[in-house]
């Protein structure tokens, strides 16, 4: 396809190659708390480091105004860590967007299912599992219990879960369930944007029992009663049929919202639209400046 005389260049978000830094000439842009340093997490990332190195180079900017110095966008428990370690200096890419909460934005974190893949991988290139649970900062016996963290999970559940930040006991709870309906569970925890084990169990409170594994028990959910739980099943039910109605209409939705967002913006710029709102209808006038001014109506 012919380049499109219309169309510059792609930029790089990163200079071509990392630099070693000293970290004495790097600034970050938000301190890391004591609480933070006492973390599990942080033992993680220091138990990593310690083990395999810093993996994952931190990003910086190019100072605006004091040449040799660096802001930190992206990596400050990893720099934390080398501070406390005593080292010197670490390897950085360089980042030619200097705004780091634009930066930050684009960040997945590592996820759940991420972590079980880079550990099935990490096995499958022959890393000794003893190396596997100290850089995890974690004994053996629970990194086994990750390995195996999926078996018994449909792909299409996994898939949707890819990118989540979410609990790893979900996922014994839809063990329990047959393939649809834990594609239908992690939908509507995307949906409700919750992704607890206590929702997970209420989803699981709310399946019928045709929609459990062949070898699962007869449900039992601590405080509620055969009639409670039957409720639960006839509400989650009609919760995923208006769900699926509302996925069909999202669409034309979406477009109105858009459109009208669009009117409003146009009509707020009318100084005389604007003075009659703020005397005569100022609820109205609020409401439509919120409306007008939103960044995005994605969902």
């Amino acid at each position: 396809m012919p380049d499109d005389p219309n169309v510059g260049p792609v930029r790089s978000a990163f200079e071509s190659a990392g630099i070693r830094i000293p970290i004495a000439n790097i600034e970050m842009l938000r301190s890391v708390p004591v609480k933070v340093k006492r973390s599990s997490k942080f033992a993680r990332i220091t138990a990593s480091i310690r083990e395999v190195g810093v993996i994952e180079p931190p990003v910086v900017a190019r100072h605006p105004s004091k040449p040799g110095r660096y802001l930190l966008l992206d990596g400050h428990l990893r720099v934390a860590v080398l501070e406390e370690r005593g080292d010197l200096d670490v390897v950085c890419l360089i980042a030619t967007d200097d705004e780091a909460f634009t930066y930050n934005k684009r960040i997945n974190r590592l996820a759940i299912v991420q972590e079980h893949r880079m550990i099935l991988k990490a096995i499958e290139d022959r890393v000794p599992e003893e190396r596997i649970a100290r850089a995890l900062n974690i004994d053996i016996g629970t990194l086994r219990h990750k390995k195996k963290l999926l078996h018994g999970v449909c792909p299409e559940a996994v898939e949707i879960l890819k990118d989540k930040s979410v609990s790893q006991h979900i996922f014994a709870v839809l063990k329990k369930m047959v393939p649809m309906r834990q594609i239908e569970a992690v939908e509507l925890m995307v949906a409700m944007d919750r992704y607890t084990e206590s929702y997970a169990r209420a989803l699981l409170a709310a399946t019928p029992q045709t929609q459990l594994v062949p070898d699962a028990k007869p449900k039992q959910v601590k405080g509620l009663s055969h009639e409670q739980m039957a409720l639960m099943e006839r509400e989650s039910g009609q919760l995923n049929r208006e769900m699926k109605v509302a996925e069909q209409s999202y669409g034309a939705d979406h477009l109105h919202l858009v459109l009208a967002r669009g009117y409003l913006a146009r009509l707020l710029g009318n100084a005389r639209v604007v003075r009659y709102l703020a005397q005569q209808r100022p609820e109205f006038l609020a409401e439509f400046q919120k409306i007008a001014e939103m960044d995005s109506v994605a969902a």
